[in-house]
């Protein structure tokens, strides 16, 4: 294993990365902890929108690692971000979770009741998704509303397993639609890795991008001209790291290699 080099900058992926569930990772806090010590910047980037920034600091928070609000960034505040930039006041209609539902309310967009008059269907990680929903979404899309996401994750890590995240939900109503998503604003989305530079004040080159994740954390980074590194506390074995055609920079057993 190649050692690390420390960076100005550095870019965490949670689920997988830092915790699973409410547990902390082998060597993540102590490696933060430390880079933090070094006055290193931080940010951590997520694809998972049913939480609210408030409420990941305190899962953080819980596992012994401090962090100011700011220093959170995930895919639901970037879908309310981007979209307030592309069609500001639009009627939308979002198949998501509460934070991502209050984040549309506070930015100025109104929820759409009536799949005739709806400007955006947005498509996310939603545990309650139902045929009453999806019906929706069709009657909308079909009538001319625009098909955006928060995020492409097939499945979210949790202990024990996974949760089908919201690549399952795009996938069915593209399916019954034939309308493909317009835009995924999450990881690898240079959408996601302008923002999450925009956080940490770094330019690329100067910040590691470390995740648990090839196709999501890893190629953001790579895209965005950062180094990357690959931890194997999540979703990606060490075959499948090894046997990967664009590799990451480093692969890492743990974040307590980022310290070594």
């Amino acid at each position: 294993m190649s050692p690390v080099p420390r960076f100005a900058g550095y870019l965490f992926d949670l689920d997988g990365t830092v915790y699973l569930g409410d547990e902390a990772l082998p060597g993540a806090v102590a490696a933060i902890r430390q880079l933090c010590a070094e006055a290193r910047r931080i940010v951590f980037v997520s694809n998972n929108p049913t939480h609210t920034p408030a409420e990941y600091v305190a899962r953080l928070a819980r596992i012994g690692i401090a962090v100011p609000e700011a220093a959170v960034l995930n895919s639901a505040q970037v879908l309310v971000e981007w979209l307030g930039h592309q069609q500001p006041g639009a009627r939308v209609y979002a198949i998501g979770e509460a934070p991502l539902q209050h984040g549309l309310d506070a930015a100025g967009f109104v929820r759409a009741t009536d799949p005739r008059a709806t400007d955006v269907v947005v498509a996310s990680f939603d545990r309650d998704f139902s045929y009453r929903k999806l019906q929706f979404a069709f009657d909308a899309l079909r009538a001319g509303a625009r098909l955006v996401a928060t995020n492409g994750d097939r499945y979210c890590p949790v202990p024990g397993g996974g949760e089908p995240d919201a690549a399952a939900v795009i996938a069915a109503i593209s399916a019954c639609t034939g309308i493909a998503c317009e835009q995924v604003v999450g990881k690898p989305s240079a959408i996601m890795a302008r923002a999450a530079l925009a956080r940490i004040g770094l330019a690329p080159a100067a910040c590691l991008m470390v995740g648990d994740r090839l196709e999501t954390d890893i190629a953001m980074g790579r895209d965005a001209g950062m180094a990357t590194a690959l931890t194997l506390t999540g979703a990606t074995s060490r075959a499948e790291a090894l046997r990967a055609p664009a590799a990451a920079d480093f692969l890492i057993d743990t974040l307590a290699d980022l310290v070594r």
